[in-house]
């Protein structure tokens, strides 16, 4: 199995890029007044990892910025997210 301190790292990349995509779409669609991303998506995936994206989203393209239960779950994904990293980093020095 591959060490989880590798793997973590990657996963929140990847949960962050896909994150920083759904939001830059849901943007451009609302734009066009087409069918949009659910907000339970954007969050979902911004809880799963995807805040550090899913955050930076929301400034990059001025997306979502007037909810506050965006800013909250973004940086609490942040938050868990940052310690569980250095949880993993601790366990294995």
């Amino acid at each position: 199995m591959k060490d989880p301190i590798l793997l973590y790292p990657a996963w929140l990349l990847i949960a962050s890029l896909i994150a920083l995509f759904l939001y830059a779409a849901d943007k451009r669609k609302a734009k066009r007044g087409k069918w949009r991303t659910p907000e339970a998506v954007l969050l979902g995936i911004s809880l799963l990892g995807g805040g550090y994206g899913g955050y930076a989203a929301m400034f990059l393209f001025h997306h979502k910025t007037k909810h506050w239960y965006f800013h909250a779950v973004n940086l609490l994904s942040i938050l868990l997210h940052t310690a569980a990293l250095i949880a993993l980093l601790i366990q294995r020095q």
